[in-house]
């Protein structure tokens, strides 16, 4: 019987769930402009654990957003996930975020593509199948109205930057789902699991979110 904690801080939304063998039984988030994930990442995960009757030492494993995201959300999060893996001797499990996005959506057919906004009209962005099976790297693009112009099938935009998206993406089999725009550690679960029961883990001490882009302070 596993217990999974699930963290996801690679965007503005702080999430927080407790998953029993891929099912959440709980999730806790909360999406704010000013990136509070230092105040509420730790109050949210005590809040889950005594919510649930739960305490950390039946934690099996913690899972965390990898990225791509938030440079600062990303740390914030692996930092914990880490620090908790670490004291308690369990695995660390990483999670692509652009899957967890990905994961929202439910379609017959079509093509997926999750982003997160990365300033201007540049965005972190990959391709999925309606399984949500990764059919294209992750990449870093600043979109143009020849993006995705090759694609003849629906495609479902989903993620952050949506609004700005639909300034040069105006093809009529592309579809925005506005009500889908952060990834959300509920969707975790499941992913994490199959992870879980893969033995896909990383070395406590050495990982590193993946950042994609090096670090720019914005003058």
């Amino acid at each position: 019987m596993a217990y999974i904690l699930n963290l996801e801080t690679a965007t503005k939304n702080c999430s927080v769930s407790l998953a029993k063998e891929g099912k959440t039984i709980f999730c806790k988030e909360m999406a704010e402009e000013g990136y509070s994930h230092a105040e509420r990442l730790h109050v949210f995960i005590e809040e889950i654990l005594k919510e649930n009757a739960n305490n950390f030492s039946q934690i099996d494993a913690v899972a965390v957003s990898k990225g791509p995201g938030s440079y600062t959300g990303l740390r914030i999060g692996v930092s914990a996930a880490k620090g908790l893996c670490y004291a308690a001797g369990i695995p660390l499990i990483p999670v692509d975020t652009l899957a967890v996005l990905a994961n929202q959506v439910q379609v017959a057919d079509g093509l997926i593509i999750p982003m997160i906004d990365a300033r201007r009209m540049e965005v972190y962005s990959a391709v999925f199948d309606a399984s949500h099976k990764k059919t294209s790297e992750v990449k870093a693009e600043i979109l143009s109205q020849e993006s995705y112009d090759a694609t003849s099938e629906k495609v479902y935009f989903i993620g952050d930057c949506q609004e700005k998206c639909k300034t040069v993406l105006v093809k009529d089999n592309f579809k925005f789902l506005s009500e889908i725009v952060f990834p959300s550690a509920n969707e975790m679960s499941k992913l994490s699991f199959e992870k879980f029961q893969n033995n896909d883990f990383e070395d406590v001490a050495y990982f590193e979110p993946f950042y994609l882009k090096d670090f720019m302070m914005v003058k």
